[in-house]
C-alpha cells in the first residue's frame, strides 16, 4: 500500500470506508448471495407461480432453441458427407446428383428459421414476464410503504429503502430477462450436444469430455487467488468514495485549513492502492478465458487430428463426421464457460428478491377500528395516562396526564431527549401508544381514521420539506383545489407574498431541490404559508426557528402568530425566546411533565424551566 504523507491514520480511512459502504450500501456487490437460500427460492417460487405458463413457454421456446443448434451441426456434415460422395462419384466417371444436397440444405434453412422464430417467441415472452412480476412487486412494496409506520422509516436508511424499489428490482428484471433462457438453453445445449457427440464418436467426444475438468480446475484455482483482489478493490472502493464524499462536502472547511496539497496526496495514495488491487484482480481474472481457450484450442486439435487417423484408418468416421464434431466441440465449451456467470446472476437476482419480500414482510400499522368521527374539530386535546416507550426495556413516557383547551396555545421545552418530538409523533399516530388514552374534542383517536385525524393538524417542522415544483403549486399543496386568491392570501399572513414578488418569476418560480434557490427563513415562510392554506384546527410547530438568524425568526415569529390564532398549538422549541406567550409551558425531562405554568410563574418557582432559561439567556442579560 503507497505511503500515504498526511494527517490521517490508517484506521481513519478504513472506518471512513466502512461508514461509506454502509451510506451506499445500495451499490451492493453483484455477487452477492441470499442469507437464507431455501426460504428466499420458496418466497420466490410462490410469487411467480402465477406465471408459470409463461415460464413453461420460455422453457419449450429455449429448449426449442437450443434442440434446434444441435441438430445444424449434424445436418451440416452430413451435407460435407452427401458432397464429397458425389465429388467420388464424378471422379470415378460416374457423374453427380446434388439434388439430395439441396434438399439438406433446405432442411438446414428450415431449421434456422424455425431457431428463429423459437428465439423470438422465448424473448418476447420473457420480455413481458419479467416485467408483468416487476409491475407487481413494485405495486405490492408502493402499497406497502403506505401501511408501514415511522419506526421502519426512522431506523431504515433512506438509501436502503430506495435501493429496493430501484436497484434490486432492476436486478430481478434483468436477471429474468436474461439469465432464466441462457440458464435453459446452456443445460439442453450441454446435455444435447454431449448425446450428439457420443452418438456421432466415443472416442472424439471422450477427448472433449475430459477437457471439463482441466478448465474447472484452472477456473478455481484463478477464482481463489483473485478473490482477495477483488475484496481489496471493493475496500478500496469505499476509501476514494469516503474521500471524496468527505472532500467535496467540507471543501470550504478544506480551503479555510489549507488542507488542499495534503488532500490531493490522500486522493492520489488511495486511488493507487485501488489502481493496482483493480489491475490485479483483472488480471487474475482475465487469465481464466484465453487459459480455457488454449485448452479447447488444443482439443480441437486433437479431434482434427484423431478424427483424421480414425477416418483413414477405418470407416467409423467421415469428414462431415468431423466436421460436425468440430462445431459441436464449440457449442459445447461455449454454454460452459456462460453458466457460471449465469448461475451467479440468479443467485444476486435471488439476493434483491430477499430484500424486496423482507420489505413485504415488515410489521404494518395497526388496522383502524373506525368507530366515529370528529365533526367539527373546535381543538381540545387531552392526554390520559399515557405511556410510552421506543424501546421494551427503556421507558420514555409514564402516566402523562394534559388537557388543552380550544385555542390554547402549549410550549414544550426540555432537553434532547426529554420526549418532546415524541408527543408530536403520537399525536398523529405515527407511533401507537403502549398506554393510556389521547383524546380530540373527548373522542379517542383510536376510534376515528388516521387519514380524519391528520386532517385536523397542520404541522411546521424544522425541516422545510418543499418539492421541486412552483411556488405556487407548494404553497397549495395545503389544500386540493386552492384558487389563486387563496394562495395569495395565505401567501400574506404568512409574510411570505413581500419575497415571492421580488423574484423574477414571482408565485411562478420553480424552487429547485429542497428549495435551495431560496433562503432558509424563505422557505420556512413558505411552509408556514401552506399551513395556513391548510385552515388546521390544530397545530403543531416543531422547532420552526431554531435554523435561522434573530432577525428572520423575528419575521417568522410574525408569521406563526398570524397562523395561531383561535387555533390550539403545540409549541416545541429550544429557544425558550420563542414560547413567552404561551397559556401553558410544559417542562419536560425523561418523558415526564417535570414542571407546568405560563413564563413567569415558571420564572418564580426557580425549577428546571429556570435553569433552563439561565442557560441560555442569563449571560446576554
Amino acid at each position: 500500500m503507497a505511503k500515504r504523507k498526511n494527517f490521517v491514520s490508517e484506521n481513519t480511512i478504513r472506518a471512513r470506508a466502512r461508514k461509506a459502504l454502509e451510506r451506499n450500501k445500495d451499490k451492493h456487490d453483484p455477487n452477492e448471495r441470499a442469507k437464507d437460500f431455501k426460504g428466499a427460492l420458496k418466497k420466490a417460487v410462490q410469487a411467480f407461480a402465477p406465471e408459470k405458463w409463461g415460464f413453461i413457454i420460455i422453457a419449450i421456446a429455449s429448449a426449442g432453441t437450443a434442440v434446434f443448434s444441435i441438430f445444424g451441426p449434424n445436418l451440416l456434415g452430413s451435407v460435407i458427407s452427401e458432397m464429397q460422395k458425389q465429388v467420388q462419384a464424378k471422379i470415378a466417371g460416374n457423374g453427380y446428383d446434388l439434388s439430395s444436397v439441396w434438399k439438406l440444405l433446405a432442411v438446414i434453412v428450415g431449421v434456422y428459421v424455425v431457431s428463429c422464430i423459437a428465439t423470438y417467441v422465448q424473448q418476447y415472452t420473457v420480455a413481458g414476464l419479467s416485467q408483468r412480476i416487476v409491475f407487481k412487486l413494485r405495486k405490492e412494496v408502493n402499497a406497502k410503504l403506505s401501511k408501514l409506520p415511522l419506526k421502519y422509516f426512522d431506523s431504515s436508511s433512506k438509501g436502503d429503502v430506495l435501493s429496493r424499489i430501484t436497484n434490486d428490482m432492476d436486478n430481478i428484471s434483468r436477471s429474468l430477462h436474461l439469465s432464466i433462457t441462457q440458464l435453459i438453453a446452456a443445460v439442453v445445449t450441454i446435455l444435447g450436444v454431449m448425446i450428439m457427440m457420443f452418438v456421432t464418436n466415443f472416442t472424439l467426444a471422450l477427448i472433449t469430455v475430459l477437457a471439463l475438468p482441466i478448465c474447472s480446475l484452472i477456473a478455481s484455482a484463478i477464482t481463489k487467488r483473485s478473490q482477495k483482489y477483488h475484496s481489496r478493490q471493493w475496500e478500496q472502493t469505499g476509501e476514494i468514495n469516503a474521500h471524496v464524499e468527505e472532500m467535496y462536502t467540507a471543501h470550504k472547511l478544506v480551503k479555510v485549513f489549507n488542507h488542499q496539497e495534503q488532500s490531493v496526496e490522500e486522493f492520489n495514495a488511495i486511488n493507487e492502492d485501488l489502481r493496482r488491487s483493480t489491475q490485479l484482480a483483472h488480471t487474475m481474472t482475465g487469465l481464466v478465458m484465453p487459459l480455457n481457450d488454449a485448452v479447447n484450442n488444443l482439443v480441437f486439435v486433437f479431434i482434427c487430428v484423431v478424427g483424421g487417423v480414425l477416418s483413414i484408418s477405418s470407416d467409423t468416421i467421415n469428414v462431415g463426421d468431423i466436421t460436425a464434431f468440430l462445431v459441436y466441440s464449440k457449442l459445447f465449451t461455449f454454454p460452459i464457460q456462460n453458466i457460471s456467470a449465469t448461475l451467479n446472476q440468479l443467485q444476486s437476482a435471488l439476493a434483491s428478491f430477499e430484500r424486496v419480500h423482507n420489505l413485504l414482510d415488515e410489521e404494518e400499522l395497526i388496522p383502524e377500528t373506525v368507530n366515529t368521527t370528529l365533526g367539527e374539530v373546535k381543538g381540545k386535546v387531552e392526554f390520559r395516562d399515557v405511556r410510552f416507550r421506543y424501546q421494551e426495556d427503556k421507558p420514555l413516557i409514564e402516566n402523562m396526564n394534559l388537557v388543552v383547551e380550544p385555542g390554547q396555545t402549549v410550549a414544550i421545552v426540555g432537553p434532547t431527549g426529554a420526549g418532546k418530538t415524541t408527543i408530536v409523533n403520537l399525536l398523529m399516530r405515527f407511533y401507537e401508544l403502549r398506554g393510556g388514552q389521547i383524546l380530540v374534542d373527548d373522542v379517542d383517536i383510536t376510534d376515528i381514521s388516521r387519514e380524519e385525524l391528520r386532517s385536523t393538524f397542520g404541522m411546521v417542522l424544522q425541516d422545510t420539506w418543499l418539492f421541486s415544483g412552483t411556488i405556487r403549486e407548494n404553497i397549495a399543496y395545503g389544500k386540493l383545489g386552492a384558487t389563486n386568491d387563496e394562495i395569495v392570501a395565505a401567501a400574506k399572513s404568512a409574510r411570505a407574498n413581500h419575497f415571492i414578488k421580488t423574484l423574477s418569476e414571482g408565485y411562478d418560480t420553480v424552487l429547485e431541490e429542497e428549495g435551495s434557490n431560496v433562503s432558509q427563513g424563505q422557505r420556512q415562510l413558505l411552509t408556514i404559508a401552506r399551513a395556513i392554506l391548510a385552515d388546521p384546527k390544530i397545530l403543531i410547530l416543531d422547532e420552526a426557528t431554531s435554523s435561522v438568524d434573530t432577525r428572520t425568526e423575528v419575521q417568522i415569529q410574525k408569521a406563526m402568530l398570524n397562523l395561531m390564532q383561535n387555533r390550539t398549538s403545540f409549541v416545541i422549541a429550544h429557544r425558550l425566546s420563542t414560547i413567552r406567550d404561551a397559556d401553558t409551558i410544559l417542562v419536560m425531562n425523561n418523558g415526564q411533565i417535570v414542571e407546568t405554568g405560563n413564563h413567569k410563574e415558571l420564572l418564580e418557582k426557580k425549577g428546571f424551566y429556570y435553569e433552563l432559561y439561565n442557560a441560555q439567556f442569563a449571560g446576554e442579560e
